[in-house]
């Protein structure tokens, strides 16, 4: 059973939840060739996070980004302020989501549900890019 591993650099975007399933599949072509097997996706950062949700209707990562927001205030007295008012919200926001996916392939695509997309849950106003670590395995 073959391994592939790639490191999938992300451009910066704005706050909140952006479709990346595509970005992903692009990144394993190898993916097509794997009948049976598992994709791991993991985030190398502690301020964004990862996770699987509806891609149909926009509303939905929207309105993830707002309860978010009521659950991980800025204005909440924290502690940990050195990197601005968004940075310990978007731990706490990551801490809530995933910093990684496993999702099952099967006939040389990602087994997602019909309305499944995977996000990128960017928790700050100034992100930098991020990077995800693509390990996909399957016969």
């Amino acid at each position: 059973m073959p391994w592939f591993q790639r490191e999938l650099q992300l451009p910066r975007v704005a706050r909140g939840l952006h479709l990346i399933t595509a970005r992903i599949e692009e990144a394993l072509p190898e993916l097509r060739s794997i009948n049976l097997g598992l994709l791991h996706v993991f985030i190398l950062h502690t301020s964004a996070s990862l996770t699987i949700n509806e891609n149909a209707d926009p509303d939905v990562p929207a309105d993830l980004e707002t309860a978010f927001d009521e659950l991980a205030p800025e204005d909440f007295p924290y502690r940990h302020t050195c990197e601005g008012k968004d940075d310990m919200p978007a731990h706490i926001k990551s801490a809530l989501s995933d910093t990684s996916l496993t999702i099952p392939v099967r006939g040389g695509r990602l087994a997602l549900g019909t309305w499944q997309g995977i996000f990128l849950c960017e928790h700050r106003d100034r992100a930098t890019p991020r990077r995800l670590i693509l390990t996909l395995h399957g016969e």
